[in-house]
């Protein structure tokens, strides 16, 4: 498929997670492990400045269970969706971190978005 100008893009992920929650934090806590290693504490609101790739922050980035133990991941920030660029890149970094069985970066449809 060619990709448009300005589409944005998605990850559907798999793995063993019985629900979005257990999804979200398995998502979350690699990330939030390196970022208490490297800084030494974690608040809440570090989420918004935890870079999973580059311009894609943890705190960007919503889980929804679409069948079971199949996750769709996009951007909930407008301003900065997940370019085909961006979801390839944040596939890598969740690919490094072992978090999910297979992870495959989609166009995301406009009657997709939650």
């Amino acid at each position: 498929m060619t990709s448009k100008r300005g589409q944005e893009y998605c990850l559907i992920v798999e793995g063993s997670y019985y629900s979005e929650s257990e999804a979200q934090r398995a998502l979350q806590d690699p990330f939030i492990e390196d970022w208490v290693e490297r800084t030494g504490h974690f608040r809440i609101h570090n989420l918004d400045e935890i870079e999973v790739a580059k311009d894609v922050t943890l705190g960007s980035l919503q889980i929804f269970m679409i069948d079971e133990e199949v996750f769709e991941i996009i951007s909930n920030d407008a301003s900065l969706p997940l370019t085909e660029k961006k979801a390839r890149m944040v596939k890598e970094a969740l690919q490094r971190q072992a978090i999910f069985d297979e992870i495959k970066v989609v166009p995301l449809e406009e009657d997709d978005v939650i």
